[in-house]
C-alpha cells in the first residue's frame, strides 16, 4: 500500500510548544475490579480532555466553527513515526488501527451494546468504535465513527474527507476551540479504486497533546485520536502519532 503525502497550507504564526522532559514507563496486566480511586480520578481527567478534542466534534456551534484555528502552521513537515507491523492489529467497524504495545482494551460492555435496539427501545447512540490506554490511563487511544452529515450539512453522501472541505476548512471541523495547532498534513493512500485522503492534526490543548487522524467513507467519519500529557509527549509522541495515523478504512 502506497502512501503519497501532499500538503497545502497557509502561512501562520508559529505556535509556542511547551518543554516536555517527564519519561512514561508502562506495564502490562489485566483489568481488576480494584483500582487505586486516584488512578481512576487521573483516568477520567485524561479521557474527558480526549472526548472533548475528539467524540464532541457535533457539540461545536457553527459561531465557534468560524472563530477556531483560522490559520494553520506554515511549517508542517509530518513529524516521525515507527514501524508499526509488529503491533496489535485491531479490526473494528469499516476500520483497522494498530495498537500500542502494552496497551489495554477499555470498551466497557454498555459501548459494545450502543447502537442496538431492545424491545423497541430507542437506540442509544454508539460514541466510541474503540477504545485503548496504558497501563496507568495517562495515554489513550480512541476511534470515533460519526455520519459525515453531522459534522458538515451536505445534501450528498460524503465518499472522502476532501469533501468535507481542505485540510485547513476541515481543521475547524476537526480541531476543538482554543487548541493550538503544531502540525498538519494531508496523506494519500492508494486503494484498489484509486486513492483515499487522510486528514492528520497535532495539536495542544489543556496541556494534553494529541495526534489526530480523519477519514471519511461512505458518508461516515472515521477519526482516530492518541492523547497524553504534553509533559510525556517527548518520550512518547512517536508511539502514539503512529498508532493515530495506522487508522486505515476497509
Amino acid at each position: 500500500m502506497a502512501v503519497l503525502p501532499s500538503f497545502s497550507l497557509h502561512s501562520a504564526k508559529s505556535p509556542q510548544i511547551p518543554n516536555s522532559n517527564s519519561s512514561s514507563q508502562h506495564s502490562s496486566c489485566s483489568c481488576s475490579p480494584r483500582r487505586n480511586l486516584s488512578l481512576i480520578s487521573k483516568r477520567e481527567i485524561i479521557f474527558e480532555t480526549l472526548t472533548v478534542c475528539v467524540a464532541s466534534l457535533t457539540l461545536q456551534t457553527p459561531l465557534a466553527l468560524a472563530a477556531a484555528n483560522s490559520s494553520l502552521p506554515s511549517k508542517a513537515t509530518l513529524p516521525g513515526i515507527a514501524n508499526t507491523k509488529s503491533w496489535l492489529q485491531f479490526f473494528g467497524d469499516g476500520f483497522s488501527i494498530r495498537v500500542p504495545p502494552q496497551f489495554r482494551d477499555i470498551m466497557e460492555p454498555e459501548d459494545y451494546n450502543a447502537g442496538l435496539s431492545f424491545y423497541g427501545d430507542k437506540a442509544k447512540p454508539k460514541t466510541f468504535a474503540a477504545r485503548f490506554s496504558s497501563d496507568d490511563g495517562s495515554e489513550m487511544l480512541t476511534v470515533i465513527i460519526k455520519p459525515s452529515n453531522q459534522l458538515k450539512i451536505n445534501f450528498l453522501e460524503a465518499k472522502d474527507v476532501t469533501d468535507l472541505g481542505s485540510l485547513k476548512e476541515a481543521s475547524k471541523i476537526f480541531v476543538p476551540v482554543g487548541a493550538t495547532i503544531y502540525t498538519a498534513r494531508t496523506i494519500k493512500i492508494k486503494e484498489d479504486e484509486g486513492y483515499r485522503t487522510y486528514y492528520f492534526y497535532e495539536f495542544g490543548r489543556d496541556e494534553q497533546h494529541v495526534a489526530l487522524v480523519a477519514a471519511v467513507s461512505s458518508g461516515k467519519a472515521f477519526v482516530a485520536g492518541a492523547t497524553a500529557p504534553e509533559s510525556m509527549w517527548d518520550n512518547d509522541g512517536v508511539k502514539l502519532r503512529s498508532a493515530a495515523i495506522s487508522l486505515t478504512l476497509l
